[in-house]
């Protein structure tokens, strides 16, 4: 348990957990010749779940989906467990079980060899320690042949003995042993089969492991049961094992109760103690390590509380039962002591350190993808290989209107109406033309023409601005912009127009020119016609996030002279409103909780309660940019309910005919909401106010829970963790066109986010302890991150993906391009964290693709 007696660190903290009750977890691999049979049956990922009363010695092993072609004929196998009913073996005095010799990582091998036949089958396991379960795992692998049993046949194996040899890196022992096969048709048949197996492993570098082991020891096994259940398709065994001297006689039936309690089961010691055999019935009850009391009754030490610099400096310590675990804080990891927090040797960023080879910034831009490697890729109007960037012209023929003249600029252009037209150069009608005189120069300047005065205001990017004000107005000076300051806008418009020439104003290379109102504010909606795209920004001329959108479409943008919306009320001094900005908001039992976002990263220290519900579950949490408002589902009264983030009461949108809602996703195009319910298994849709309700899916479901929707392009996806048959799937916003995305691989997948930006579709699974993504149009799945503890809810903003854990109690940042963590946030309530979501500052761009749901859910009541 000390730090200071380290050697093999997996062993030694598998030491730590003696004494309690043990799970073990893992897979079946192989193929097996049953009998005569030329065809062998597979195993691929069998279930293999076992459990080990320590205090019992007694062990039990379960192996699932194994078909009635090869399950009785598997019945004789019992010692498939007994490396682990070795390794957890009652103690007799004076000798030790397998795992507290060497712990749980080792490498069993044996060789079973039948008699008379002489087939022979190989078993390998491979134990490879615990997980973050504190669950031991195994690996188990079969090849070979063995004699068939018959269907309907049981098998029953009587008490038996092996001697365990032991040296510096390996332990070996073998017998021959009977069991008998009763048949279909009430007669018996005894057979003999021969047990060979090496234990090796990896000993500690001083050898203490084995210091004080003696060289041979006696392992008894009796109450032996095998049973193969071929409706359930699960075989099982179970076995007592105690470990002691090769010279005491092996007892051939299961102990009297004049033996000791301990031998027998019949004490009564805690769980988390061992037994401790005495004279004759006496014994005593012994609290295992890390726990402390009478040996009936036995505590958890809280080692960190009690020592609080257990785990030396850079380190968290985290208390367990029976033991503690020891973790670096975040930019550190151990070093090969395993005590030692190091600093960890940070990949150096090319692009923000300016070591990279791409052309200049104006031309190229460089992008950091992990470790030492960046990407070069040429700016808008550019082409080359990100390191050499040369300018496009862009004045191809059909570029500006018929009547205009296109003026190429380094990484843009600009298009202007010929002399008689006017216009933005994209489209030019007849009229006076749109050429600025040659008297003027970039300033305003004004000149009678007829009853009005033209004032050449400024140059908007690729557009011309005038004004025309009515004669009269000339009594008024127009001496702008002496008579005000230039705004920000102006400035920031000016410092990146180029010299006006007879070419035109030309913009910075690679630059966009900003859009100046009347005012000279910046106007909300911002365009860069090369690139051909357009944004939101806010009054200080700043992007939005998640603003962007393509040629096609463009944002719906907020005017910036409103002022922030009132605040409503709030009932609770711990309840505060949403400020402006991007969050994440996520559930907790009855709280909803948001976190401001800064980039990228989570401001945990402004994190706050949105909404709080008591003796309320909220699972599901969803976002409307539109009306911004927070939706969620929960389930100890099953609603459906939303309020405002400004502090508003919450109301219920629908209460009726829900089993169990989880999953909860908004269309704000359409307007519609969409939820999975666990229970009903089905899929609906709903307007936002709870009207037009109707379910699009309601076969094939098991566990549908995450939902997710992609309204530009029309598509919904939600995952069902069916443990029989997880799945993702897809569909158009009606539920038609239903496909399987993903199928293979898959635990529980418990999350979903849709990332429109990169198209990418990602999922955390609670089975695989994985985060995944695929571009559904393409299949292209690949792994993010692994060795996730138990993710429930996912969502996603940038570069990041965020996701909620229900052991870590946390709120992880992971980017998606290093696959590494970026961040973390727990929150001062120490409880599971359900859903997650986005709060966009500004609406995702984009027009709803195919049909808009609020069409769908007109045909669905019209049937049309």
């Amino acid at each position: 348990r000390q730090w200071d007696t380290v050697c093999c660190r997996g062993s030694v903290y598998l030491f730590l957990l003696a004494g309690k009750p043990q799970r073990m977890n893992g897979k079946v691999y192989g193929k097996v010749y049953v009998g005569d049979s030329a065809s062998p049956v597979e195993f691929s990922s069998n279930d293999l779940h076992s459990y080990v009363v320590v205090n019992d010695g007694r062990s039990y092993v379960a192996i699932s989906d194994i078909s009635n072609n090869v399950g009785p004929s598997l019945l004789p196998l019992s010692a498939l467990g007994g490396g682990i009913g070795w390794a957890f073996a009652l103690e007799q005095p004076g000798f030790r079980n397998g795992f507290s010799i060497i712990g749980g990582e080792f490498t069993r091998q044996a060789e079973v060899t039948f008699l008379p036949g002489n087939e022979k089958l190989t078993i390998r396991q491979e134990f490879k320690g615990i997980d973050e379960h504190d669950h031991l795992v195994v690996s188990t692998s079969l090849e070979g042949r063995i004699p068939e049993v018959p269907r309907g046949s049981n098998v029953k194996i009587g008490p038996y003995s092996e001697v365990y040899q032991y040296s510096n890196n390996l332990i070996t022992s073998s017998s021959t042993r009977d069991y008998e096969v009763g048949l279909p048709d009430g007669s018996t048949d005894t057979r003999t089969y021969q047990w060979r197996q090496t234990i090796t492993f990896q000993s500690c570098q001083y050898g203490e492991s084995l210091r004080d082991v003696k060289p041979a020891q006696m392992l008894s096994v009796d109450q032996v049961f095998v049973l193969y259940n071929e409706n359930n398709e699960l075989i099982r065994f179970a076995m007592s094992n105690k470990i002691g001297d090769i010279n005491v006689q092996h007892i051939t039936s299961w102990p009297s109760p004049s033996f000791n309690p301990c031998f027998t089961g019949r004490h009564g010691c805690d769980t988390n103690a061992v037994c401790r055999p005495g004279e004759g019935n006496e014994f005593t009850c012994q609290c295992s390590i890390g726990f402390n009391g009478d040996g009936r009754t036995c505590y958890d030490n809280d080692e960190c509380r009690e020592n609080p610099q257990i785990c030396g400096s850079r380190a968290i310590c985290n208390n367990q039962p029976g033991t503690f675990r020891c973790e670096c804080e975040d930019g550190y990891q151990f070093a090969d002591d395993g005590q030692t927090c190091m600093e960890l040797n940070r990949p150096v960023d090319a692009c923000e350190d300016g070591t990279h080879n791409c052309d200049v910034p104006e031309r190229a831009q460089c992008s950091y993808t992990g470790g030492s490697s960046y990407i070069c890729s040429c700016m808008p109007g550019f082409v080359g290989d990100g390191r050499i960037c040369q300018d496009i012209d862009e004045c191809q023929p059909g570029r500006c209107h018929q009547h205009a003249v296109c003026y190429n600029t380094a990484g843009s252009f600009t298009c202007q109406c010929g002399t008689g037209y006017y216009g933005d150069g994209f489209s030019c009608s007849p009229g006076k033309s749109s050429r600025m005189p040659p008297l003027f120069d970039k300033r305003m300047q004004h000149y009678s023409v007829s009853a009005v005065d033209i004032v050449y205001l400024s140059h908007f990017g690729t557009r011309s601005a005038w004004k025309l004000v009515p004669r009269q107005s000339i009594l008024m000076p127009l001496l702008f912009p002496s008579e005000r300051t230039q705004t920000r806008c102006e400035s920031h418009r000016d410092s990146l127009q180029g010299a006006f020439g007879p070419r035109g104003p030309r913009p910075a290379v690679g630059q966009y020119v900003p859009t100046c109102d009347e005012s000279g504010a910046y106007e909300p909606l911002q365009c860069h016609s090369s690139a051909g795209q357009c944004w939101c920004v806010d009054r200080n001329g700043q992007e939005i996030p998640g603003t962007r959108a393509g040629p096609d479409s463009r944002p719906l943008c907020i005017e910036h002279g409103g002022g922030p919306p009132p605040v409503g009320p709030t009932t609770r001094p711990d309840v505060h409103p949403v400020p402006e900005g991007t969050h994440l908001l996520f559930a907790q039992s009855g709280r909803i909780e948001h976190i401001p976002l800064e980039g990228h990263d989570m401001k945990e220290d402004n994190a706050k309660a949105v909404l709080h519900l008591p003796e309320k579950v909220i699972i599901g949490v969803a976002y409307d940019c539109v009306e911004k408002m927070v939706y969620w589902t929960e389930i100890t009264s099953p609603s459906i309910s939303k309020a405002s983030m400004q502090g508003g009461e919450p109301t219920a949108v629908i209460r009726s005919d829900l089993g169990s809602p989880e999953g909860i996703a908004i269309d704000h195009l359409g307007r519609t909401m969409f939820w999975t319910d666990s229970v009903r298994d089905h899929i609906e849709v709903a307007s936002l106010d709870g009207s037009q309700r109707r379910v699009i899916v309601d076969s094939d479901l098991v566990n549908p829970r995450a939902i997710i929707t992609d309204p530009p392009n029309g598509n919904l996806y939600w995952a069902d963790w069916n443990r029989q048959a997880p799945k993702i799937e897809t569909s158009y916003m009606d539920g038609s066109n239903r496909r399987v995305l993903v199928k293979d691989d898959l635990g529980l997948p418990n999350g979903l986010t849709y990332d429109s930006q990169s198209s990418l579709l990602c999922w955390a699974d609670a089975g695989t302890h994985k985060l995944e993504c695929t571009h559904p149009g393409r299949g292209d799945r690949r792994a993010v991150m692994e060795g996730l503890q138990y993710p429930f809810g996912i969502t996603s903003f940038g570069r990041n993906i965020y996701y909620t854990d229900w052991q870590r109690y946390a709120v992880i940042a992971v980017d998606r391009h290093s696959g590494k963590e970026s961040d973390e946030f727990q929150p001062q309530k120490r409880t599971k964290i359900y859903g997650i979501a986005t709060a966009y500052a500004q609406c995702p761009s984009g027009k709803h693709g195919r049909r808009p749901v609020k069409s769908v859910l007109k045909c669905l009541l019209l049937s049309c």
